[in-house]
């Protein structure tokens, strides 16, 4: 008799004892806005979009190197160097005939020179090595922007799991409570058979059994439940307590789908990560080109502007010097050499990464097309599997009541009926991810595609 009566104390606590999550208040939002509030709070995202403004900031980089440089310098220099106080002298302009004594050039007085002066370089021409180096820059930002692209893609993805996650989560925990009940029934019938001597003390035993089950399963899907709204709430960029509740509902849906080698050739078409590596492969040409360009001659211009005096201020006297010079290596120990080839051999691997990437692509599409393809005929074979089930059930209980059959057939039909339940769900769960990553696949995955809206 104790064993009888904590059993249903037990099936009472598990139902009512929801966990602190399960009763917190709760946000409801649609898929399209758990995929907006992930790619503005997801610290992937941000870390993606730093890269891009970092290799932003490399094109004004390699552009400088085009402009002319010009610089100022104030500075202060005194001492009795004869070279030096000849010099300074002389930038004063207040160089006397007396300062010709042997005397004075050999053992002049000290001297102090304040000193302002303009500088300006320019790199007139390199061999377009700049310009090379400036459309390399640019290139690589394309190639940023496009891994921006990609993670936000990823990221997306991530957040329909966790949102559907989420949805079946609560559909295991409502086929579990549903089962808790049904065993609880065949446990009710069980023990009144038992005590009016129409069943033996095995077929309560077996039903305890089978309910006790039915209540540990419960326990860790209320538990699945809380795990997925933490990771749907990590996915969006929110705190882990944070928790939101679905608004859509994890029902069968119709989703357009082009035969897999037409999905296949958009891929091609349109990936980011593809795009990424072409942009990566057309920087790599441009830096062969670059140490190429570098055998060639260069042209620099200068000039500068100065002022001297004795004292602190702008009223001395003022020069100026410019020019022009080429610049021709005749010999530069084979480094230039080296270079090219390191760069070389670079180039040839940023193609056959290039190469093996659109391999790797063909084979996700496909993968991913036919998960699709499984899933949506699961769903199918799974919607009537539940319909046998549940009839089966039915028939095996009635011949229970009837004293036609056995406690243990009985068990089998419910244990039959509640996996037909959770498989179908599970297809449909399967069916939303899997579609998601035929968009992945083919990089058309976004806020307006199929996967996220319908």
């Amino acid at each position: 008799m104790l064993r009888a009566s904590l059993i249903p104390w037990f099936a009472v606590t598990a139902i009512a004892l929801p966990l602190a999550a399960v009763g917190q208040e709760t946000a409801a939002l649609s898929l399209r806005e758990a995929v907006e509030m992930t790619l503005a709070n997801n610290p992937s995202h941000r870390v993606a979009r730093a890269e891009t403004k970092a290799t932003s900031a490399g094109i004004r980089e390699a552009r400088a190197p085009l402009l002319p440089k010009i610089t100022f310098v104030e500075n202060f220099t005194a001492g009795d160097d004869p070279v030096f106080v000849f010099g300074a002298k002389l930038r004063q302009q207040e160089f006397t005939a007396r300062d010709f004594a042997l005397s004075q050039l050999n053992r002049p007085a000290p001297i102090g020179n304040y000193s302002s002066r303009f500088m300006g370089q320019w790199n007139v021409f390199d061999s377009t090595q700049s310009w090379k180096a400036l459309e390399r820059a640019k290139y690589l930002n394309f190639a940023a922007e496009q891994e921006l692209n990609r993670a936000d893609q990823e990221l997306a993805y991530q957040t329909v799991e966790a949102y559907y996650g989420v949805l079946l989560a609560q559909k295991q925990m409502q086929v579990a409570e549903d089962a808790v009940k049904t065993v609880a029934a065949i446990e009710a019938d069980s023990r009144a058979r038992v005590e009016s001597g129409l069943a033996v003390d095995s077929d309560l035993l077996s039903a305890e059994v089978q309910a006790a089950g039915r209540q540990q399963e419960l326990i860790t899907l209320r538990n699945d439940l809380a795990l997925a709204q933490t990771r749907l709430a990590l996915a969006m960029g929110a705190a882990a307590d944070d928790v939101y509740q679905p608004h859509e509902v994890l029902e069968e849906r119709t989703f357009p789908t082009d035969e897999v080698g037409k999905l296949e050739k958009t891929a091609l078409e349109i990936r980011p990560d593809l795009k990424r590596s072409e942009w990566e492969r057309r920087a790599q040409d441009k830096s062969v080109a670059i140490t190429k360009a570098a055998f060639g001659p260069r042209v620099n211009a200068y000039g500068s502007w100065q002022q001297d005096s004795h004292s602190v201020g702008w009223a001395g006297a003022n020069s100026w010097v410019a020019g022009a010079e080429l610049q021709v290596d005749l010999f530069a120990g084979g480094g230039k050499r080296a270079a090219v080839a390191r760069e070389k051999a670079m180039q040839e691997r940023a193609a056959d990464e290039y190469a093996g990437l659109q391999d790797a692509v063909r084979l996700e599409v496909r993968q991913a097309y036919y998960q699709f393809d499984a899933a949506r005929q699961q769903v199918t074979v799974a919607r009537g599997a539940i319909s046998q089930a549940e009839e089966s059930l039915r028939i095996n209980r009635n011949r229970y009541e009837g004293g036609l059959s056995t406690v243990t057939a009985l068990l089998q039909a419910e244990e039959a009926a509640h996996r037909a339940k959770a498989d179908y769900w599970q297809a449909v769960y399967r069916m939303h991810t899997s579609y998601a990553g035929v968009e992945l696949a083919t990089g058309t995955l976004t806020l307006d595609s199929p996967a996220v809206t319908q």
